[in-house]
């Protein structure tokens, strides 16, 4: 293979993975503009030292291991915001108090569903480690905010099923709407802290739709989006959630994803 076919294979491996890494620096870092900066400036390190993707790791391993590292020197920054008085000053305050590398180890397993050996490999530290972080990710994230959250599903086992995971960590489900007008009138009736929400409703309305009809009425919330389509949301071409889990998705990845939003109270709208 030629130096330039193997540095065009690279190109196409990090091409494919790209989105997720971006995914993952969405929710560690609670937004869409931050979350592409570290994505960007971990793709700029890669053009000046590829040796990662030279120490015998996959792709995408590497990828997000070059993440990390930039993540790492930048001094794991919270997030600015307003007054220290604001609701997300004191969510950032709350992120700031998290134990090290533990919001970085339970969204690598639980949302990227990398397994405990990639997860170490990525932060640097041994698989035994590595599940210690995620362990105490779950404590720490089981004592988190709790609030009232609305469930956007069209799907009534599916609605079931995420209500019972919600509930089952402590927060109200103030109740499951079916369609984009069914939830704008939920929520005009009692207000949520949080929205879960599909992307694809029962009568072809759609959740975007409905959340960014909400956020205007309402103000910003933290929003949880649910698709079996990502790809469609992951394209870097327009405003992108900062929270989005695929289906089929797992109990931890719901759990991890809620916990994660509750800490911030603002979500970037979408356009349909």
């Amino acid at each position: 293979m030629t130096e330039t076919s193997s540095a065009r294979d690279l190109s196409a491996e990090i091409a494919e993975h790209l989105p997720y890494l971006r995914r993952y620096a969405r929710a560690l870092t609670g937004s869409q503009q931050s979350g592409d900066h570290y994505a960007a400036a971990t793709l700029e390190a890669l053009l000046e030292d590829q040796g990662v993707f030279q120490t015998g790791l996959t792709p995408k391993v590497a990828l997000f291991k070059a993440f990390n590292r930039i993540w790492v020197s930048s001094g794991s920054p919270v997030q600015e915001t307003g007054g220290t008085g604001s609701p997300e000053a004191r969510a950032q305050m709350h992120l700031a108090g998290l134990t090290h590398n533990t919001r970085e180890a339970l969204l690598l397993h639980s949302i990227e569903g990398f397994p405990i050996d990639d997860i170490a490999n990525i932060v640097g530290v041994s698989p035994a480690e590595a599940g210690e972080l995620i362990a105490i990710a779950r404590k720490e994230m089981a004592q988190s905010i709790r609030g009232r959250i609305m469930v956007i599903e069209d799907e009534a086992i599916i609605a079931m099923d995420i209500r019972a995971i919600v509930e089952g960590m402590g927060h109200e489900v103030t109740g499951v709407a079916r369609t984009r007008d069914e939830a704008v009138n939920l929520a005009r009736r009692v207000p949520p802290d949080m929205i879960l929400a599909d992307i694809q409703l029962a009568d072809k309305s759609s959740g975007i739709d409905a959340v960014n009809h909400i956020l205007k009425e309402m103000g910003d919330l933290p929003v949880v989006f649910i698709t079996a389509f990502p790809e469609r949301l992951l394209t870097g071409e327009r405003p992108e959630p900062a929270f989005l889990i695929t289906k089929p998705y797992t109990e931890e990845q719901v759990q991890s994803a809620v916990s994660q939003a509750m800490f911030f109270t603002s979500t970037e709208t979408l356009q349909n």
